[in-house]
């Protein structure tokens, strides 16, 4: 059982909070003139769904969750869930949209991604830092938009639509920062 302190509790560690597996997905440390410091959490447990929000002491022990991760191939999607493979062993794995959730939106066939794991349940993803994805709509610019328009909306391959330079047209392809939606070049 692997502990960490409660000030260093940090945004997508996985701990275990009233006996259940939760998911930091907010943290704020704070040091008060008075008193001790501590950190407010938001946490998501992973079997339910539920969000709450949690304050740690930075002396107080917080058991982590344990947590396998396994780099494997995405598949497809059958409309339910996200189907991946082990490329060393062929085995498939389904993990429910609502666990990937917004990480599938770039995600095209054959990408290497990491899944998540807890007591052998996938519980997240995370796909690539940056993927490369072909433009398949995106309006024409206009001549003066320059200064009013910089960015301009377009759809890529995996249907996701991002915010892209004026310059970029379809058919052209683009390089993304899956952690912040943002084209990169």
């Amino acid at each position: 059982m692997a502990t960490v302190n409660g000030g260093n509790v940090r945004k997508g560690l996985y701990i275990m909070f009233h006996g259940h597996p939760h998911l930091v997905t907010w943290h704020e440390f704070v040091s008060p003139g008075k008193g001790s410091a501590f950190t407010r959490t938001k946490l998501k447990n992973i079997q339910t769904g539920k969000v709450a929000d949690f304050t740690f002491k930075t002396t107080e022990p917080v058991e982590l969750a344990e947590v396998e991760t396994q780099e494997l191939q995405y598949l497809y999607n059958d409309g339910s869930s996200f189907v991946f493979m082990n490329p060393r062993t062929y085995d498939q794995t389904e993990v429910p949209n609502d666990v990937v959730g917004q990480d599938g939106r770039f995600l095209k066939e054959e990408m290497m991604c990491y899944v998540q794991f807890h007591n052998d349940l996938p519980i997240g993803i995370f796909p690539p830092k940056k993927v490369s994805l072909l433009v398949t709509e995106a309006e024409e610019a206009v001549a003066g938009d320059r200064v009013t328009a910089p960015k301009k909306q377009a759809t890529v391959e995996t249907g996701a639509t991002v915010m892209v330079p004026i310059f970029v047209k379809k058919g052209d392809t683009i390089i993304i920062d899956t952690a912040t939606d943002e084209y990169v070049s």
